[in-house]
C-alpha cells in the first residue's frame, strides 16, 4: 500500500514535525485538534484539518473511535501517533489496521510485547541483552517482592510493567516500609495506566542513562548509534546528547549491537529505543525498556547521522523497505537537545500557561528549533508544558557546548516564564561540561541553584 496522506494523531511540537517530514515526502497531511488546538501551528500548518472534540484528552486526543472516524472521513492513508497520547496503544495500532489504513510504528502485538516492561524483560534476555538483577516476571504480593529485595540487595526499585512517565516507581532503601511503598506503587500504577502490576530491579548507584535508536522494516535492522539522556528531574529528561559522552568505543558497539539484536529477535516494524542503565565504575550496561515510537530527543541522532527518522517510519509504513545499511551509518560530531517548556524554574517548575508576546529564534546552520510556537500563540492549560526543543551540533562536544550557549542566550520567548534560564545555567556549568553527571545529579543540582516553591534565586 503506498502512502499518499498521512493523519496526524498528536499535538504540539511533534505534530508539527510530521507534517513538516511528510511533506517534505509529497504526502498529503491532516491534522485532528481539540477545541483548545484550534488555532494550533500545527492545524495553519496541515492541508487539512479536524476537530475531534473538547479540550480534554480524553475526549479527543485519546478518543480512538474519534480519531478513527477523522481519517476514513478524510480519506487517509495512514495515521503517525507521533509520541504520548496513543502513540504506544496497541489497541489503536490494531484499530488502524482494521480500518483499512497504516499505522506508522510496530504492530499492536509488537507493542503489547515490548510495552510490558516484564515481558519486554524476558525478550530481552533471550536476545542476550543484559537486563538489571530483579524479579523474572510480575510479582504476586508484596511479601514476595520483599523476598526478591532481600535476595538481590537493597537498595531496589519498584516499577510498574506497564506505561512510563515515573509513575508507579518506588525506591525503596531497606524493609521497614516495603509493604507500605508496595502498595502506594501498585494503587498509583493501576490509576494511571489500568495495570496495577509491579515488578523489582536493583538500583544501580550512580548510573547514566544511554539509549540506542532502532530502526527496522520487519526483515532488517539498524541502529542509529546513541543518546544520552541521565540530565533528569522526576525521572523526566531535561537535556539530551548524541553520542553518549565518555563512552568506550567498545562499550558503545556491543550496547549498540544488543540494541539492534532485540530489534531483530521481534521483528520490530519502524522507530523504536533500546533504553539502559550504564553503570561507568564497572562500563556494563543494563537493559531498562523499549519505547515503541518516535522520541521527544530523536532530533540529536538526526543531526549526528543525517539520518531524518520521521521520514524513515513513514516510508517503511508504506511498504518500502530500509533504505540504509548498518555500515551506511556513522555518527559526525556532537548534538545537544534542550527542552523548552512553560515552567517556572524558579517556583519549582510551575506549569505556566498564557500568551506568546515575543518570540526570538537564533538563526544558525548548526541551531535547530523544532517547535508549536509563533508570536501571539496561547499556550493551552490541558495538555503537557513542552513548548519546543533547541538542538545545536558541533563537531565537538565543547563547540558544542559553546553554541549551545551562545543559542540559548539568542533565543526569547517572552510573555510566560520558561525553562530557558535552566538551561542557560547547566550549559555554564563546569561539572556538565565534564560529563560527571548521572541520573540523579540534576535534582541536586537544583537545591543548590534554584529555590522552591514560593522563593526565587538568582542562578549562579
Amino acid at each position: 500500500m503506498m502512502i499518499r496522506s498521512v493523519l496526524i494523531a498528536n499535538r504540539g511540537e511533534i505534530a508539527v514535525r510530521i507534517i513538516r517530514a511528510a511533506k517534505a515526502l509529497g504526502l498529503r497531511t491532516i491534522q485532528v485538534h481539540s477545541s483548545a488546538d484550534a488555532d494550533s501551528l500545527a492545524v495553519r500548518l496541515a492541508d487539512e484539518a479536524v476537530a475531534i472534540g473538547p479540550a480534554a484528552a480524553k475526549k479527543s486526543y485519546l478518543n480512538i473511535p474519534a480519531i478513527i472516524e477523522a481519517a476514513r472521513q478524510t480519506g487517509a492513508d495512514a495515521v503517525h501517533p507521533g509520541y504520548g497520547f496513543l502513540a504506544e496503544n496497541a489497541d489503536f495500532a490494531d484499530s488502524v489496521m482494521a480500518a483499512g489504513m497504516r499505522f506508522v510504528g510496530p504492530s499492536g502485538d509488537s507493542i503489547r510485547l515490548l510495552g510490558d516492561k516484564v515481558a519486554a524483560r524476558e525478550a530481552a534476555s533471550k536476545a542476550g541483552v543484559p537486563t538489571v538483577p530483579g524479579s523474572d516476571g510480575r510479582m504476586s504480593s508484596a511479601a514476595e517482592a520483599a523476598s526478591i529485595a532481600a535476595d538481590i540487595g537493597f537498595p531496589v526499585m519498584i516499577k510498574a510493567a506497564a506505561g512510563g512517565g515515573g509513575r508507579g516507581i518506588r525506591i525503596i532503601h531497606d524493609a521497614d516500609d516495603f509493604e507500605k511503598q508496595f502498595l502506594q506503587a501498585s494503587t498509583e500504577a493501576e490509576a494511571a495506566f489500568g495495570d496495577g502490576g509491579l515488578y523489582v530491579e536493583k538500583v544501580i548507584p550512580a548510573a547514566r542513562h544511554v539509549e540506542v535508536q532502532v530502526l527496522g522494516d520487519g526483515r532488517n535492522f539498524v541502529h542509529c548509534f546513541e543518546r544520552e539522556c541521565s540530565l533528569q528531574r522526576r525521572r523526566q529528561k531535561v537535556w539530551e546528547e548524541a553520542p553518549a559522552f565518555r563512552l568506550p568505543e567498545s562499550v558503545r558497539q556491543r550496547l549498540c549491537a544488543s540494541a539492534a539484536d532485540l530489534a531483530r529477535s521481534v521483528g520490530y516494524v519502524g522507530a523504536g529505543t533500546v533504553e539502559y542503565l550504564y553503570d561507568d565504575a564497572t562500563q556494563n550496561f543494563f537493559f531498562i525498556e523499549v519505547n515503541t515510537r518516535i522520541q521527544v530527543e530523536h532530533p540529536v541522532t538526526e543531526m549526528v547521522t543525517g539520518i531524518d527518522l520521521v521520514q524513515e517510519m513513514l516510508k517503511i509504513a508504506g511498504g518500502a523497505p530500509l533504505s540504509m545499511r548498518q555500515e551506511d551509518i556513522a555518527i559526525a560530531g556532537h548534538a545537544i537537545e534542550c527542552r523548552i517548556n512553560a515552567e517556572d524554574p524558579f517556583r519549582d517548575f510551575q506549569p505556566w500557561p498564557g500568551t506568546v508576546e515575543e518570540l526570538s529564534v537564533p538563526q544558525d546552520e548548526h541551531v535547530r528549533f523544532d517547535s508549536m510556537l509563533y508570536e501571539g500563540y496561547v499556550v493551552p492549560p490541558f495538555y503537557d508544558s513542552l513548548l519546543g526543543k533547541l538542538i545545536v551540533h558541533g563537531r565537538t562536544r565543547e563547540q558544542c557546548l559553546s553554541r549551545l550557549s551562545a543559542a540559548l542566550e539568542a533565543l526569547a520567548v517572552e510573555g510566560i516564564p520558561t525553562t530557558i534560564p535552566l538551561h542557560r545555567a547547566l550549559a555554564a556549568d563546569p561539572q556538565v561540561a565534564s560529563g560527571d553527571i548521572h541520573t540523579r545529579f540534576l535534582e541536586r543540582w537544583l537545591e543548590s541553584k534554584f529555590a522552591g516553591a514560593g522563593g526565587k534565586r538568582e542562578v549562579a
